[in-house]
């Protein structure tokens, strides 16, 4: 997400920008990486514009000049986030996550009770370019994109679940979660409703699983999800 504008099938939705204060929530910090804790209302990047540059990136190279991007967390997901120290960790850690070598789990609240409580969404995304940066499926000429999901606990009126893309898509676990029926609690694009009114989009990154550049050894890097 890089623009403040936000568009839907209904047109577009004006959402000011306003980033979230407060000092980085660092995880974990050695020669090679570091690990962040992003807030929600954070851009991972720069968007266009002057009043687009405060990004989780801007802030981190503050602190830590060298800092390089690996990936990117949308705008409105929090959660762990890696950054290479080094042009060779960058490239190192850039790899894994293009190979698909790295495990991402989230944790979500969605809308109603989902059921079964395990199964995988194997359904093929595309932007929607009207209505951009949307994502639909497309299954004649969408990526393909996989999601499991296992749900933790749930009510009548809603779901938590932990979600692990195997694959990396564009809004993948939100437009998923909408074409199983149940989307992501406070979601600003898919969500309509009641479903949509909360303080915030509940979908944090949980946990991410990796080799680490030096030695390649596997870490685990957790944040507990603020909801």
């Amino acid at each position: 997400m890089s623009d403040s504008s936000q568009t839907s099938a209904a047109g577009p939705i004006q959402t000011p920008y306003n980033p979230p204060e407060g000092p980085l929530e660092i995880l974990h910090e050695d020669h090679e990486i570091l690990v962040v804790d992003k807030p929600t209302g954070l851009l991972s990047v720069p968007g266009r514009g002057e009043h687009l540059a405060d990004c989780l990136l801007s802030r981190v190279q503050k602190v830590f000049p060298t800092a390089l991007l690996v990936h990117r967390l949308d705008r409105d997901t929090s959660g762990v986030m890696i950054f290479g120290l080094t042009p060779h960790a960058q490239r190192h850690l850039g790899l894994q996550f293009e190979k698909r070598q790295t495990k991402k789990t989230y944790i979500a609240r969605v809308s109603g009770k989902l059921e079964p409580k395990t199964g995988r969404v194997d359904l093929p995304l595309i932007v929607d370019w009207p209505n951009r940066p949307l994502q639909m499926v497309d299954h004649e000429n969408g990526k393909p994109a996989q999601t499991d999901w296992r749900v933790l606990r749930q009510s009548e009126e809603e779901s938590r679940v932990r979600l692990t893309p195997l694959t990396g898509r564009s809004h993948q676990l939100r437009v998923h979660m909408l074409a199983l029926g149940h989307p992501i609690l406070g979601d600003p694009f898919y969500a309509t409703g009641a479903a949509r009114d909360h303080e915030r989009l509940m979908l944090h990154s949980e946990e991410l699983r990796l080799n680490h550049p030096d030695g390649g050894r596997g870490v685990t890097f957790r944040a507990k999800a603020p909801f």
